[in-house]
């Protein structure tokens, strides 16, 4: 729990730490406290403010990214722009979350990031959306040749529609734990960090429509 707000920081910690589930490793009031903890402790799931002293939640996200790929990073935050959605998103967030979100949307978001899934506030998505209307209109640059295998391209386009791993292994007739394979693979040959940051490629590169 990375935060400048000591209050608000002592007292979403005491009550996440009511959660089933749920444990609280540490917390930090700086980015820079925050990454340096982060990475020692190798967490699950890092929730970072947007706005903090010495190093910004998104300068941050994008360091604990780096030297711990692993952690899920779930941006909780009083910022509605735009700008810090899709630089969150860029730099390997799996979720977005404003801090007017009760304990049990935190709790449930952080289970739901640490099981693989993508999250965002819902006043939020629809922005998130606008953005991928305006990547998908046509334009006359040629899409890069995919590094994809028939059966990864078919995942992408289906987490891009916003189905879980559970609804991808479904629909493709596949266990769930070979969804997530192909999910991490599909990340690591496209170098992406998380489903959102997919989710933005696929629209980009015209893999999928949105309506």
């Amino acid at each position: 729990m990375v935060d400048d707000q000591e209050l608000f920081r002592r007292g979403l910690t005491m009550l996440l730490g009511t959660e089933d589930g749920i444990e609280v490793v540490g917390a930090a009031g700086d980015g820079v406290e925050g990454t340096q903890l982060a990475v020692q402790s190798a967490p699950d799931v890092v929730l970072l403010d947007v706005r903090m002293p010495k190093r910004s939640g998104i300068e941050a996200c994008r360091a604990i990214k780096e030297a711990a790929p692993a952690t899920k990073i779930i941006m909780l935050t009083m910022s509605d722009q735009e700008a810090d959605l899709y630089e969150a998103v860029k730099s390997g967030a799996s979720g977005y979350l404003l801090k007017d979100s009760s304990i049990e949307e935190v709790a449930q978001g952080i289970r739901v990031v640490a099981d693989g899934q993508s999250l965002i506030s819902p006043s939020m998505a629809a922005k998130l959306i606008d953005e991928f209307k305006t990547m998908s209109k046509p334009s006359k640059s040629q899409a890069p040749a995919l590094k994809l295998t028939d059966r990864e391209l078919e995942v992408l386009q289906l987490v891009a529609r916003g189905l879980s791993n559970r609804d991808v292994a479904h629909q493709l007739a596949i266990s769930e734990n070979t969804v997530k394979n192909h999910v991490r693979n599909m990340l690591e040959k496209l170098q992406l960090h998380s489903r959102m940051e997919a989710v933005m490629y696929a629209v980009r590169e015209k893999l999928v429509e949105i309506n």
